[in-house]
């Protein structure tokens, strides 16, 4: 893994009302990770628009911000998309949306399109703030899974960046890997001793990975491995919730398939109500 998996981070930037919000978050994470920050406005160039932004970053002057501002019309997804490319972004940052009268939070329709199709990591927000709200706790996937260790290792150097505390890796078992019908004690037994093998079997997996890591980010950090037995994206989102996690770090699904597009992937749960902050890595 890149000692910095994130150089430079993109950020679609809309003169709403959550603007300063936006960027205060885009450009902090900028300055924690030591990236370039690119602001993609989809429109018109203009000096006024150009001098709002800058009065708004000009905050993180004393932190040496690098940024760059992409002015370009068209679609909102191509704008995006193709900008991310051109400009070799690796994180996208996107906001989420918040349901009317519940505070709950989904990605809507532009962004969901962007966040299938980026060839880049995207970070999800759902409540972005002026002020700095600390990230204590990273809930990460620990699917088996090529790209899992990766994704293991990348959360763990944000939670170095972000000075995060805690990370718990959640393992989501699906429940037929218990080939038991529980109709009597004693298939009940049997289920419970197959339960804990299964969970023995996951834990010494993901213990290997986090050996592979890097001590500089396992560090000072409380590690939690937490077998979870159910639905795969729906399990580790419940989870994140009522653990109050901060950020949840998932796999990118491998490219979709017209079968997926029927059958919505696990990350089609988490897209539909954001538990909090997601990471989805490429």
């Amino acid at each position: 893994m890149s000692l910095k998996p994130f150089k430079s981070i993109g950020i679609g930037v809309a003169f709403s009302p959550n603007l300063k919000a936006n960027l205060f978050e885009a450009a902090r994470l900028s300055v924690f990770f030591g990236a370039k920050l690119f602001l993609i406005h989809v429109g018109e160039a203009s000096d006024d628009k150009t001098e709002k932004l800058s009065a708004i970053l000009k905050t993180f002057e004393k932190d040496q911000l690098e940024y760059e501002v992409v002015f370009k019309t068209g679609d909102p997804v191509n704008v995006i998309l193709s900008t991310t490319e051109e400009k070799h972004i690796d994180l996208l940052i996107l906001g989420a949306v918040q349901r009317e009268r519940f505070v709950k939070y989904y990605v809507g329709s532009i962004a969901r399109k962007i966040t299938r199709q980026a060839k880049c990591s995207v970070l999800l927000l759902i409540k972005p703030s002026v002020k700095r709200v600390p990230c204590e706790h990273i809930v990460v996937n620990g699917l088996k899974d090529p790209k899992t260790e990766q994704t293991i290792t990348s959360a763990f150097y944000v939670a170095k960046q972000l000075n995060s505390k805690k990370v718990t890796i959640v393992e989501e078992i699906k429940q037929d890997q218990i080939s038991v019908k529980v109709d009597d004690d004693k298939s009940l037994r049997r289920a419970t001793i197959m339960k804990e093998r299964i969970k023995l079997r996951e834990n010494s997996r993901i213990k290997e990975i986090i050996n592979h890591i890097p001590e500089a980010y396992t560090e000072s950090k409380t590690i939690k491995l937490q077998p979870i037995f159910g639905k795969q994206g729906y399990s580790i989102g419940h989870y994140a919730q009522i653990s109050r996690a901060d950020l949840l770090v998932m796999n990118a699904p491998a490219k979709m398939t017209f079968w997926d597009r029927l059958f919505p992937h696990d990350i089609e749960h988490i897209l539909t109500e954001l538990p909090t902050d997601v990471l989805i890595l490429q």
